[in-house]
């Protein structure tokens, strides 16, 4: 305190200085501790559920080399094109990594699953009943220019989200913070609504990005406006070229106020991170054995299987290999546009899954390399399996006049099995029940129809040329049930303009759940944003969820929240409104052999970007050779 005062009667009056530590005093003790003697925790660090695994005092992350060398260049690719560098707005498509300038006031780590620490901050304060949390922010923290990042950049941030960030966002944030109060320069409070689910909000609020306050109001940006130029963040990196639609380098800022924190010692170990853009997936592929990009994540089966071929794996210039993945399955699958009036009866979606032949895709197409996926949590302890628990059934039955039936009678729904023909014809007899029940009949052509005539039309929306052998097998059989079906192959700017506007049948996406979800599966389920969330891309409206996303959130253990999420996960397969397609439980990547990594990888990242390095010698002996 003592040092406080000496620093502000530096810079202001005797007579202010007082007012000022008077006030500071009054605004450091909690109401309610002040009121009720409240135990307050002070913290590096919060965890949803139990302990943190580091302490204090802790000099690096496990999982990171602390000597990792610094210098080089990695290199990966993206698809499409992108006309933007601003990811917090609708408009545009944002380049890669364009969130990587940004700072929190905390942050994850990647052998955890609950746990945030501070990285703007340095600590945090919360009552046990995290109605309230305050935020003790660095005094060293800098944005990129050398400026200050103080509290005024914090409350700017959560302000200008809230007011114009995404839709989906403004939606959830709205109904969680009551108001934001500057403490100091470097101390801000935010304190919660009275009667929503605390647990995770402090986390939440921490994980905000933050925005330059200066930089808004000096530059004339428009943070609803899509733009090339980056705002000012205070990240490791920043902007160090572009081509539109072509190619963004990143380079590591020399003087990140950051660098020597023991949460980031051993990570931004590279000077420049390269971002090579293509038009289609095999493009891509003949720019990585070329050597115009050096870290490629091979997510095609086929070309995992027969396509490392080329001379560079011939000579040992790359390495092929596959690492764990202890991270949830993402989630991927056939999306149904639930706004549409062909898909209002579940009869009808559940008929078109039938219709997708995973066994004989995984056999023929993938070769064996996949699994399938049947739960939104699949890959975890919190997947719904067979009947319903009497722990389930105690969150399902308050619920039962809203819930289908088979929610309760019948085992969590799993997709499909099929033979390994293209055309199971099992299913197929099934599925053509199914639409006679709803009232699909075949015409006199082999089309169905409904009561009025109309065909059942469906279009299949797909911007990446990969998946056409996927897809046109799936059109096929959709045909010979009778269904007016076909695919639409657009470029990715397309994509995202029909995505944002909800203009499709059927789309291709995810659903990356969490190990610890809350609010913010509002944002993919949640009837509130179902006309307004980019997540939401069913367009999910359901009571049933709606009420189950609560009992999620108040989960106070973690074996509650699993009963819960089991609960949540069995409700939303009931409704099909997504056909599961499939995933890996390893990394399958390939890069040219002149990056290294730790011994112990952590199980939710594999962290390339993040703490692995390049080896030099490595780098000139390949480079020498002519791999690139």
């Amino acid at each position: 305190m003592r040092k406080m005062f000496l620093n502000y009667i530096n810079n202001q009056k005797v007579y202010f200085c007082f007012l000022s530590l008077i006030l500071l005093l009054f605004f450091s003790m909690t109401p309610n501790k002040a009121r009720s003697g409240e135990e307050i925790i002070n913290s590096h660090g919060i965890s949803t559920f139990g302990e943190l695994k580091y302490k204090k005092d802790f000099k690096h992350l496990k999982y990171v080399n602390p000597d990792a060398p610094k210098g080089g260049e990695v290199s990966i690719w993206a698809f499409g094109s992108f006309d933007s560098m601003h990811p917090y707005t609708t408009k545009g498509r944002a380049g890669s990594l364009s969130s990587a300038f940004f700072e929190s006031l905390l942050t994850g780590t990647a052998d955890e699953i609950d746990s945030a620490y501070g990285l703007v901050a340095e600590s945090l304060e919360y009552p046990k009943d995290r109605s309230w949390v305050i935020f003790n922010m660095r005094p060293e923290a800098r944005f990129s220019d050398g400026s200050s990042l103080t509290a005024d950049d914090v409350l700017f941030s959560y302000e200008i989200l809230r007011d114009k960030g995404l839709p989906s966002f403004r939606a959830v944030i709205e109904k969680e913070v009551k108001e934001v109060e500057i403490i100091n320069k470097h101390k801000i409070k935010f304190i919660f609504k009275e009667g929503i689910p605390t647990r995770d909000l402090p986390s939440s609020v921490g994980s905000l990005p933050i925005f330059s306050k200066k930089y808004y109001e000096t530059s004339g940006a428009d943070f609803e406006e899509s733009t090339l130029t980056p705002a000012l963040g205070s990240g490791p990196y920043i902007l160090d070229s572009l081509d539109v639609g072509q190619k963004i380098v990143y380079k590591r800022n020399p003087d990140y106020w950051g660098k020597d924190l023991p949460i980031n010692l051993g990570r931004n170990n590279f000077d420049t991170i390269r971002v090579e853009y293509f038009a289609d997936y095999n493009s891509a592929f003949e720019g990585f054995k070329s050597g115009n990009y050096t870290f490629r994540t091979e997510y095609m089966s086929k070309l995992w299987a027969t396509g490392y071929d080329f001379p560079a794996i011939e000579k040992n210039w790359i390495v092929k290999e596959s690492l764990p993945n202890g991270d949830m399955a993402p989630g991927q699958s056939f999306i149904f546009n639930l706004r549409r009036d062909q898909f209002q009866d579940i009869k009808v979606r559940e008929a078109l899954g039938l219709m997708f032949n995973f066994e004989w895709s995984n056999k023929t197409l993938f070769y064996d390399l996949y699994a399938r996926i049947h739960s939104f949590w699949e890959n975890s302890d919190m997947a719904a399996e067979g009947l319903p628990s009497d722990e389930e059934l105690s969150i399902l039955n308050p619920l039962k006049d809203i819930l289908p039936e088979s929610v309760f009678n019948n085992p969590a729904v799993i997709a499909a099995k099929s033979s390994e023909k293209q055309l199971d014809r099992k299913n197929l007899k099934l599925a053509s029940d199914l639409l006679d029940e709803a009232g699909w009949k075949v015409g006199s052509d082999g089309l169905r129809v409904n009561s009025s005539g109309e065909t059942l039309d469906i279009e299949i929306l797909n911007d990446s040329q990969a998946f056409n052998r996927i897809i046109e097998p799936f059109i096929e059989n959709l045909k010979s049930l009778g269904v007016n079906a076909k695919h639409s192959q657009i470029d990715n700017a397309q994509m995202t303009e029909r995505e944002r506007s909800f203009d499709f049948d059927i789309i291709v996406g995810n659903f990356p759940m969490s190990f610890t979800p809350s609010s913010g599966l509002k944002q993919y389920f949640g009837s509130e944003t179902a006309d307004v969330s980019i997540f939401n891309k069913a367009g999910i409206k359901s009571d049933a969820i709606d009420k189950l996303i609560e009992v999620v959130m108040k989960a106070d253990t973690r074996d509650n929240l699993k009963v819960s999420v089991r609960a949540l996960d069995r409700v939303l397969r009931s409704y099909r409104f997504w056909i599961p397609q499939w995933y890996k439980d390893v990394h399958t990547v390939a890069y040219f052999d002149i990056y290294e990594y730790p011994e112990n990888l952590p199980p939710f990242d594999l962290g390339v970007l993040d703490f692995w390095w390049i080896n030099q010698e490595k780098f000139q002996d390949l480079k020498a050779k002519g791999a690139f």
